[in-house]
């Protein structure tokens, strides 16, 4: 059955007028509206707080290891890239030219301790501690940093990193470098 052109229009028109005219619209009811920007921001807010040791960590450059030892779980991680250096998902220190600048070194330009690094550190520790007894578990008798470098990172920065975390409060003994799997670098065959 098929209806030619003019009897569809006839249809159409019928049909309007049989449908009643809606009421004006005198206010806007933005309620639902302020509902999903809410979500929207409390993920933005979530997403950013998350992705900032991602980012950081993404940037890093990780040297080859044919090691296999675990991860340990109670470890904290310092991430040191070509541009900062990052303890859980927190800039404490800025890196330029495989440096960190010398006012924030106990000693200026030739120091090795990263002084905002120890105390940082320091507090972290005391805190992850207290976290431990009050759950029942026990602590650490050595403590474990573990440190993600990029493969281009100055030994004298790696040096410093570790130096600021043993010393004072901070207080951390064992150090694992983490490194990629596998025999050599590919970039070896450069």
């Amino acid at each position: 059955m098929s209806i030619s052109h003019q009897e569809a229009r006839k249809i159409v028109r019928r049909s309007v007028k049989r449908v009643a005219e809606g009421e004006a619209i005198t206010h806007l009811n933005i309620m639902p509206m302020m509902d999903i920007m809410t979500i929207l921001l409390v993920a933005f807010i979530f997403q950013v707080s998350t992705g900032a040791e991602a980012l950081t960590a993404g940037a890093v450059q990780l040297p080859r290891s044919s090691s296999q030892e675990p991860v340990p779980s109670e470890a904290t991680v310092v991430i040191v890239s070509q541009t900062a250096v990052v303890v859980e998902g927190k800039q404490i220190v800025s890196v330029r030219n495989g440096d960190v600048d010398e006012k924030n070194k106990k000693g200026g330009k030739f120091g090795i301790q990263i002084v905002p690094l120890s105390k940082f550190l320091g507090a972290l520790r005391h805190e992850h501690e207290r976290e431990l007894k009050q759950k029942g578990k026990p602590v650490p008798a050595i403590p474990e940093l573990m440190i993600v470098a990029d493969k281009l990172t100055p030994y004298r920065l790696l040096l410093s990193v570790m130096y600021s975390a043993k010393v004072e409060r901070a207080g951390y003994k064992r150090f694992r470098l983490i490194t990629l799997q596998g025999g050599s670098s590919p970039d070896a065959k450069k």
